[in-house]
């Protein structure tokens, strides 16, 4: 017994050592960032950098406005197209679909996962550009190059389905079978059985599925890099070109370092999407705890 005992509570310190552990590794990062950007950070200030729309390094110019609004347009546009599709998919699966067809389309849905980021670029500078500039954009605007944020959200939509289907798959059938069965033994609906039972129940889930989905939307680099445009400008609409904050360190990091303070503003670049994606994340960890007691059956 107390050989028990003492192996309980050595697994029960390894696993809170390997806890802060995790929390200590995200601090460092933090802390390593910021001391980066420390540097302009004495220069100027924060405010006046993010508030900027002039990106022009040779000139210590270092607006960052351009490039958060480009991550921000892209992200949203990103979840805006692939949530409904993704909702609809995982409820035909979880619910409507035969066994032989959910065995056969998940495993094709979780392959989209593995494909590498550089792919889904390629394939959208040979697709998903000339699509825009050939076929939509001349509907709306008299000249576009089709490389803009709807091109960028169309491929990271497309990135983050499997991410969104897995979940809600898992949200699903994780609601019990009872649910159902007392919903359709009233007279309910298939139909009135989802909408109302299942849909309500997985809320605080369906939540929780958006939230990581804008988390990896966030910090996908490669692939929007390769259709966005990359024009410090902030857009106005999706047929605009727009430069992600992702897509700005990855493209000069390593470039013309020469220049003073273009190292620390490039750190300073990674160190807000570090604080945006930490701080959108303790938002949704609150609202999600509400909307567990609020949506609760």
């Amino acid at each position: 017994m107390t050989g028990r005992i003492l192996l309980d509570n050595i697994t029960a310190r390894t696993m809170k050592v390997l806890t802060w552990l995790s929390v200590f590794i995200m601090l460092m990062i933090g802390a390593g960032l910021f001391f980066k950007a420390w540097p302009i950070l004495r220069e100027y200030s924060i405010w006046e950098m993010i508030s900027g729309e002039s990106w022009m390094p040779l000139r210590k110019e270092f607006g960052f406005y351009p490039f958060i609004m480009g991550t921000i347009w892209v992200t949203v546009l990103a979840v805006l197209i692939s949530f409904p599709l993704c909702l609809l998919t995982s409820i035909y699966i979880s619910e409507y679909a035969p066994g032989p067809i959910r065995r056969a389309v998940i495993p094709l849905i979780e392959l989209l996962a593995g494909v590498p980021p550089v792919v889904y670029g390629v394939w959208g500078v040979l697709t998903v550009v000339p699509l825009i500039a050939d076929h939509i954009a001349p509907h709306f605007v008299s000249y576009s190059t089709g490389y803009s944020v709807l091109a960028g959200g169309i491929i990271l939509a497309i990135m983050i389905f499997p991410l969104i289907i897995s979940i809600l798959g898992e949200v699903f059938s994780a609601i019990p079978q009872e649910l159902r069965d007392a919903s359709l033994s009233l007279g309910a609906s298939k139909w009135q059985t989802t909408k109302l039972v299942v849909l309500r129940k997985a809320v605080p889930g369906i939540f929780a599925a958006i939230v990581l989905a804008l988390s990896r939307a966030l910090g996908e680099t490669i692939a929007v890099l390769m259709v966005c445009g990359n024009i410090a400008l902030a857009p106005h609409s999706v047929l605009d070109s727009c430069y992600p904050l992702p897509a700005l360190i990855a493209n000069n990091y390593g470039e013309m370092m020469s220049i003073p303070l273009y190292d620390s503003a490039l750190m300073l670049a990674a160190f807000i999407l570090f604080l945006i994606i930490i701080v959108f994340n303790l938002i949704s960890r609150t609202t999600l705890s509400w909307m567990e007691k609020r949506f609760k059956l």
